[in-house]
């Protein structure tokens, strides 16, 4: 049996019809079960709940051979690292206690890169790792970088202004990859019975894109010019508090933004393996461009 947390999510519900498509028994936990479409509810095994509550997770773990596992974003906490910690401790008791053999997480880059701050999200992501892993139960950490599909939250602004932005210098090159490519990773771990431990599984798609890049393949997938400006972080910082985002969920994207460039997300060396195959064109081809004919 195979446990599935967040499966309406970008990653997770990508997770469960891979894990479907293979024939293999799913469970889910899920707030609402009617977010999930038709042709999954009938072939899955639902746990209504938030995986925080540990009546819930610990029923969700009852004979299952392998989790996949993800905080849930919330930007209203008042404390990043204590939310991350006080949502995986009862999965952490779970697992033990229900013998799962095999946790595999959505975690972040940056681990062993020589920063000395916080670095908000990430930071708090890492000791979520951190606990897992003290657990005992073997554990492998999606190591991720910024995922592509943020981008569609700029549309508003490339299709109406022609503006792409984040705190990141023009030419600051980093690793991007798509949440299609980490459900993929992440369901090989999953289906493998080979591995023990734990450890981090770096998704660094296939190449190292600057704002720049990004810029110049959106304009030429979308046929409109379309440019990147790099925006100081107290604003950008000041531009989340402004849509609602709490003091320090804001503090902590800030604070992520300016680590990464710095070169948080640089430290680990790109090799075949952990070099994954979906392109930044291919993506916006297949997703952004669509979105943006739909507005």
């Amino acid at each position: 049996m195979f446990v599935v947390t967040t499966p309406s999510g970008n990653i997770g519900r990508q997770v469960v019809q891979q894990l479907l498509d293979r024939d293999q028994p799913v469970r889910v936990v899920v707030r609402d079960p009617d977010r999930l479409s038709p042709a999954v509810r009938e072939r899955v095994e639902v746990v209504a709940g938030s995986h925080a509550e540990p009546d819930v997770i610990t029923e969700a773990c009852a004979g299952a051979d392998a989790v996949f596992w993800l905080v849930p974003p919330d930007h209203r906490v008042d404390d990043l690292r204590r939310y991350y910690l006080d949502f995986t401790r009862p999965a952490v008791d779970a697992f033990g206690k229900q013998g799962v053999a095999r946790v595999v997480g959505v975690s972040a880059l940056g681990r062993g890169t020589p920063w000395e701050r916080t670095a908000g999200h990430v930071t708090a992501a890492l000791a979520m790792d951190d606990l897992i892993a003290a657990g005992g139960t073997p554990y492998r950490a999606l190591a991720n970088p910024s995922f592509m599909e943020n981008t569609l939250r700029q549309l508003p602004s490339i299709i109406g202004q022609g503006v792409l932005s984040s705190v990141l210098a023009p030419d600051r090159r980093v690793p991007t990859c798509s949440t299609d490519d980490i459900a993929t990773v992440a369901t090989r771990l999953l289906l493998d019975d080979g591995w023990t431990g734990h450890g981090e599984v770096p998704v660094l798609g296939p190449e190292d894109l600057s704002g720049t890049d990004q810029a110049r393949i959106i304009s030429e997938v979308l046929d409109r010019p379309v440019r990147y400006v790099s925006v100081p972080a107290d604003e950008f910082e000041a531009t989340l508090l402004s849509h609602g985002m709490s003091a320090a969920a804001a503090a902590g994207m800030r604070e992520m933004a300016v680590a990464k460039n710095a070169g948080l997300d640089n430290g680990v060396p790109r090799t075949p393996e952990n070099s994954t195959p979906t392109t930044f064109r291919d993506w916006c081809e297949r997703v952004l461009k669509p979105a943006a004919d739909a507005r």
